[in-house]
């Protein structure tokens, strides 16, 4: 893209502004997460390099970037909520202000998670745990597995199936 275009997809976020805010609570459910998308939206939308293929709608494409950006951080949200959930029951076991009960219960959770994990073939493991634990992006996980970022994205789905199907198993055992 040329010097013009890039002004022109900062004028265009400018123009659509409202119809973009509209969008994101509607998609979000949040007005502060939504304004925060939008900043997002206009610092990737300034970002642009001149070599991109000329845009047809701009406003369409104004909004498919922002919710790329909405999917990207609601990912990234779920991978935070995940992490704060083992931290929680990690810290539960040390805890000494815990109920013995309480603090078995954590320690049985901690291990039906290692053991779904364990479960897993190889691949689809470390891909969740270095997405969900350390953080990776899919670029850097398919870099560390040799493998391509779908194919990272296929591991950390199957990984999570898996889980969430060895958990709903377990539960229907207790029954």
């Amino acid at each position: 893209m040329g010097d013009r275009e890039k002004p022109g997809l900062v004028a265009g976020f400018q123009e659509h502004y409202g119809d973009l805010l509209r969008f994101l609570i509607w998609r979000t459910g949040d007005a502060d997460h939504a304004a925060d998308v939008a900043q997002d939206t206009y610092f990737r939308l300034a970002a642009i390099r001149e070599s991109e293929k000329p845009i047809g709608n701009l406003r369409a494409y104004i909004l498919r970037v922002a919710r790329n950006l909405s999917i990207d951080r609601l990912r990234r949200d779920k991978w935070l909520v995940s992490t704060e959930t083992v931290a929680t029951e990690v810290a539960a076991v040390a805890d000494d202000a815990v109920s013995p009960d309480e603090a078995l219960l954590s320690k049985e959770r901690l291990r039906l998670l290692d053991e779904a994990l364990q479960a897993l073939p190889a691949k689809p493991r470390e891909a969740l745990l270095l997405h969900r634990l350390g953080g990776l992006s899919q670029a850097e996980i398919a870099v560390r597995l040799g493998v391509s970022e779908s194919m990272v994205t296929k591991y950390v789905a199957q990984a999570m199936q898996h889980c969430r199907t060895w958990r709903q198993r377990l539960d229907s055992e207790r029954s």
